[in-house]
This record gives C-alpha cells, sequence and structure tokens, in this order.
C-alpha cells in the first residue's frame, strides 16, 4: 500500500505540474496577440536569442556537418557508396541536426538566461512591484520573450544549416577528395524544399518551448538564490527533454510512412 500511495503521490502530482503549465503557456500565448505590445522589450530579446546565439549556433553546426561528412564516408567506403556522402549531410543537417542542435544549444545559453532573470525579479518582489505599477507580467515579461523565440529560432537554424553544410563541403572535397562542382551538384540534387520547411518548423516549436520553460520556472521560482538556481537547471532540463520529445513528434507527422 505504501508503494502505490507513493505512485499516487507522484502522479497527482505530475498532474498538477502539467496543469499549471498548460494555465501558464495558454495566458503567455494569448498575451502575445494582445496590445499593448512593448516593440522596444522585444527587438532586445531578438538581439539577445538571434543576433548573441549565433556564434555557438555556428560553430556547432560547421563541425557537426564536418564530423558526418567523415563518419559518412567511413560507412559508405565499406559498401562503395562513397558518392552518397552529399546528400546524407544535406538531409541529416536540414531535418534533425540542424533544428535539435540549434534548440539544444539555444536551450542552455537563452533558456537559463531567461530563468534566472525572470526568477531573480520574483524572488526580489520586482514582478509584484509590476502588478502594483498597474503593468501585466505576462505582457512586459513573457509575451516578448515567447515572439522573439518564436521568429529567432527558424532564422538561427536557417543560417545553421547553411554553415553546417559547408562544414560537411570542406570535408567532402579537401579532406576526402571530392571534386567541389560533383559535391555541390549532388548536394542540390538531393536537396528538397520539405527537408528544409520542416527543420524550419521544428525550429519554431523548439523556440516556443524554450522561451516557455525558462519564463515559466523563473515565474515561479521561490526561495532566494538557491530557488534561483534550481529554476535555471529545471529550465534546460525540461526544454532539452521536451525538445527532443517534439523532435521525434514532428519527424512523424512529417515523414510517417507506413510499412508495407
Amino acid at each position: 500500500m505504501n508503494f502505490l500511495a507513493l505512485v499516487g503521490r507522484a502522479f497527482i502530482k505530475f498532474l498538477g505540474v502539467t496543469g499549471r503549465l498548460s494555465i501558464f503557456t495558454t495566458l503567455s500565448v494569448s498575451h502575445c496577440f494582445r496590445p499593448p505590445f512593448f516593440m522596444r522589450l522585444l527587438m532586445k530579446q531578438m538581439i539577445e536569442i538571434g543576433y548573441y546565439s549565433l556564434p555557438v549556433v555556428g560553430l556547432t553546426t560547421i563541425f557537426a556537418g564536418m564530423v558526418l561528412a567523415l563518419q559518412s564516408y567511413t560507412g559508405f567506403s565499406r559498401f562503395g557508396a562513397e558518392g552518397a556522402v552529399a546528400s546524407v549531410v544535406i538531409i541529416s543537417i536540414t531535418r534533425e541536426l540542424g533544428p535539435v542542435l540549434a534548440g539544444l544549444m539555444v536551450a542552455g545559453r537563452v533558456g537559463a538566461s531567461m530563468a534566472a532573470e525572470i526568477g531573480t525579479m520574483r524572488v526580489t518582489e520586482q514582478i509584484d512591484a509590476l502588478k502594483t505599477l498597474s503593468t501585466n507580467p505576462f505582457k512586459y515579461l513573457i509575451a516578448p520573450r515567447i515572439i522573439a523565440g518564436l521568429l529567432m529560432l527558424p532564422l538561427l537554424v536557417f543560417v545553421g544549416d547553411i554553415i553546417g553544410v559547408f562544414g560537411g563541403y570542406i570535408v567532402g572535397v579537401y579532406k576526402l577528395g571530392f571534386n567541389p562542382a560533383n559535391y555541390i551538384s549532388s548536394t542540390w540534387e538531393h536537396f528538397e524544399m520539405i527537408d528544409l520547411l520542416s527543420g524550419l518548423v521544428k525550429a519554431a516549436v523548439f523556440g516556443l518551448i524554450i522561451s516557455i520553460m525558462g519564463c515559466y520556472h523563473g515565474y515561479n521560482s521561490k526561495g532566494g538564490a538557491q530557488g534561483v538556481g534550481a529554476a535555471t537547471t529545471n529550465a534546460v532540463v525540461s526544454a532539452s527533454i521536451l525538445i527532443l520529445t517534439f523532435n521525434y513528434i514532428l519527424t512523424e507527422l512529417f515523414f510517417a510512412t507506413t510499412p508495407s
């Protein structure tokens, strides 16, 4: 009976967290479509999420493309299919590696920053001061971050896709000895718009997840500096898990095939 009680308490706690997160998400998204809009704060968040995250996303994707080309060549050479390296790089980067790696990097950088900033405002009662001044915290703090995440993650992923494919080109041409014209021709031949669009849709969903998780854990933090630290950790971990979970769900929706 003690075991069943433990399972029941855990399940009830999970339902409570899910309900609070659902209400928070609904309120946050609804405020994104209702005036007033704080354009200055929105532009600040777009620069913070997009421009300042570009170096880490670029470094991650270029080395991912380089490693992917190298490992693909090693595997395909056993079957005499070395010419498929370019197609594997373009499909893997645009469909999976670009969105997922960019999402995880931004979750670690921006999600933690959001949770720490809003969490500090919560424990120092600055959010309560905003309410006293008749300023809605969802409008002022959360909506600009959600809109910026939705807009900037697809742009980051698009740039990351280009950089990642270029990394594969560098290794393929200068390390593995492919003909540059043939490599580029093979890349364009196997490029499909659905691969790019699916990656950009994933990026928009990941941007929403990162923003929601960072704001939610920061907004509900308590317990002083220790609580802010826990909120930061929880924001990064939960965002990373949800990114990987929704990556599978979206891949299933875009590319599901029925066995013959």
